[in-house]
């Protein structure tokens, strides 16, 4: 897999974070695979003091653990821990496209119809790193439009945790075109400012990537 340099923001530490997020959760760096520091340094160009600040910010993030005599590792995501994920995720979801669907303006509805859009022409590039950019850009313009600063920011702060799961379901055979069916009808009970079927929708179709991501965790720590 290829991983794109970001650009450069404010700080050497964040652009190292920047990267090695997009690495860990675009599937370069898998579950248990080592990172080491020189090596981040050689790829990055820059020096090891922001490198381990990054490091730092990552295992607060839960997305390294610090193992000993192997140092800092990609994290594993537990069956049980998935699962919390997404029951919380499929309560607050649902919540949220639901006041979205209450509270949106016609504005902000038609922008999430382009996401949408967007979402389904990135479905067809075979680029995971792109479909999960393009999923997270939809769920951004519901959070920032449902009404609730508190949801919001509880769900953002799992967003990298929550594109990993992604990732697993989503690749799966056939989930793919399930997923983006179960958004358009979302979609539509949205734009129909249904409340309760956008927010019945959405709490099933979490709940349908729920059962297909821990099958493969299942499978794959079994």
């Amino acid at each position: 897999m290829t991983v794109t340099l970001p650009p450069k923001p404010q700080s050497l530490r964040e652009y190292v974070e920047a990267y090695l997020k997009q690495a860990i959760v675009g599937g370069k760096y898998k579950p248990g695979d080592r990172l080491i520091e020189r090596e981040i340094c050689e790829l990055l160009g820059v020096s090891r003091p922001p490198v381990r600040e990054a490091l730092r910010q990552l295992e607060a993030d839960k997305l390294i653990t610090h193992e000993l005599h192997r140092g800092p590792v990609v994290a594993s995501v537990s069956c049980e821990e998935a699962s919390e994920l997404y029951a919380f995720r499929a309560l607050l979801e649902s919540y949220a496209v639901a006041e979205f669907s209450r509270l949106a303006s016609d504005a902000q509805i038609k922008e999430l119809g382009l996401a949408i859009q967007k979402l389904n022409e990135a479905a067809k590039m075979e680029e995971k790193q792109i479909l999960l950019d393009a999923k997270s850009h939809v769920y951004k313009i519901i959070l920032d439009g449902c009404g609730n600063k508190l949801v919001s920011e509880s769900l953002n702060k799992l967003l990298d945790r929550v594109n990993i799961l992604r990732g697993t379901s989503l690749l799966q055979p056939d989930r793919l075109s399930k997923s983006l069916k179960e958004i358009d009808q979302m979609f539509k009970a949205i734009k129909d400012r249904d409340y309760e079927k956008s927010k019945t929708l959405a709490y099933e179709h979490i709940q349908a990537a729920s059962k297909i991501a821990l099958r493969v965790l299942s499978e794959t720590s079994s």
